[in-house]
């Protein structure tokens, strides 16, 4: 684990660094490297593009919106990106990590109980069965997702899991203009509006992501969200 780089990262970031932090992300980080050589949880690897890549990636989206004291859910948490690294420098927030994949539901699982965090859960459960369930629907401040389907997809999935007043936060590349053009009709259908596209500068890098910052005015539709079948084959335009 390069903690310096993780450190300097997090100043960069305003964020709190202290030696309980440091090693929730050093077990963190232990685990990912192990389970990875026989589960396949990401193509990254090595102490410093985990470090930032992975780390600094996810924890760049506290310059955006404000999780302390909220109600989180990461959908298509996979190795528990962005929603896991948030959690743990943000301990007050509360945290779903949504995945259809069992195995990645139990290391999930397996990373909270070894490394102390507690308020945080992983489910095994898809997204668009979670939305029409009362214990999920609406029910969280922020919905996240480093998914890589495009976006009018991801927001008839994410969407239905925020509460009115509540955001979500798309992880995406640079470039990708006319995929949000192209979602634009879907985020109104679904009670959103775009609040902004915002581009930022992973910390201790030159890499440069994007995230596109949905606000939830309304009550998404009942009839949303559809079986994943027909949202893939029939998406919102």
């Amino acid at each position: 684990m390069d903690y310096e780089i993780l450190k300097t990262g997090m100043e960069e970031l305003s964020l709190p660094v202290g030696e309980e932090i440091l090693t929730k992300f050093g077990i963190y980080f232990d685990l990912l490297e192990e389970r990875n050589k026989v589960m396949n949880l990401t193509a990254i690897s090595g102490e410093a593009d985990v470090s930032k890549l992975h780390f600094l990636d996810s924890l760049a989206l506290t310059g955006h919106v404000d999780f302390s004291g909220k109600k989180v859910i990461d959908v298509g948490s996979g190795a528990g990106f962005p929603g896991l690294p948030l959690k743990i420098a943000v301990p007050d927030m509360s945290l779903t990590m949504l995945d259809s994949l069992g195995k990645r539901v139990d290391f999930l699982n397996e990373v909270c109980s070894a490394a102390g965090i507690s308020d945080a859960v992983a489910v095994h459960a898809r997204a668009e069965e979670a939305g029409t369930k009362k214990e999920f629907r609406e029910k969280y401040d922020f919905a996240l997702s480093r998914a890589v389907a495009r976006l009018n997809i991801l927001c008839e999935l994410c969407l239905p899991l925020v509460r009115p007043g509540g955001k979500f936060l798309a992880m995406k590349s640079t470039g990708t203009e006319d995929e949000i053009n192209e979602a634009n009709n879907a985020v109104k259908l679904l009670g959103g509006r775009i609040e902004g596209v915002y581009d930022y500068t992973v910390p201790v890098s030159d890499v440069i992501h994007r995230v596109i910052v949905i606000i939830k005015q309304t009550e998404t539709p009942a009839r949303y969200p559809r079986r994943f079948a027909k949202i893939s084959k029939e998406p919102l335009r």
